[in-house]
């Protein structure tokens, strides 16, 4: 655990979006080797789904104090179960901002292979993939220009997920259902996604 520790506060201090994925690859093997792996632990994959249901699936995206608090004790508890998936998701997210905060464009590479680790890692540890994998990867898809690949994402969501407001905003983008035009206009005209994307 003393590892993952220091591993961690390699991570942090690393600038993000030079990283490649290949360099994630390594990363990741190297927190999965440290990692206490428990099947029957949830509290990671729960805390995903609390953040995609308070970040992205509410009508605004907004974080609360509770569950950032609920993300930091996870993160620097060193007996967290499971904690090579939060920490991969953590650095995805990490990326994201640095980028955004710098003016810079993702690095879709690094996108893309954070999310096929944490797709595979939560399918293997859980059974299951969240919605916000789902999401994520679609993001890291379309923005890598992998446009069948995002599109095939989006339905297998769908078919997990059917009331996911995010998977379906991209499916009515991609695809001008007017099926799925009419439900968000519908049921979910003050969700910030819906808004940010002007479906009307």
């Amino acid at each position: 655990m003393k590892k993952l520790a220091l591993l961690l506060l390699f991570l942090l201090s690393v600038h993000s979006f030079a990283q490649s994925a290949e360099t994630i690859r390594t990363l990741f093997q190297k927190m999965k080797k440290d990692a206490n792996i428990d099947k029957n632990d949830k509290a990671v994959y729960n805390l995903l789904d609390e953040f995609y249901n308070k970040s992205l699936q509410a009508d605004n995206d907004e974080m609360t104090a509770e569950t950032v608090e609920k993300i930091q004790m996870l993160a620097s508890d060193k007996n967290t179960k499971n904690l090579h998936i939060l920490m991969l998701f953590l650095m995805y997210q990490q990326h994201i901002s640095q980028t955004a905060m710098v003016g810079k464009p993702s690095n879709p590479e690094f996108q893309i292979e954070t999310m096929r680790l944490l797709e595979d890692e939560t399918k293997d540890v859980y059974g299951k993939i969240p919605a916000i994998i789902y999401i994520y990867k679609y993001e890291a898809l379309d923005s890598g220009k992998e446009e069948d690949q995002a599109r095939a994402t989006i339905a297998q969501g769908l078919k997990e997920y059917p009331d996911s407001v995010p998977l379906k905003v991209y499916s009515y983008l991609n695809t001008k259902d007017e099926k799925i035009k009419n439900d968000l206009i519908k049921n979910h005209a003050n969700h910030w996604m819906v808004k940010q994307f002007e479906i009307q």
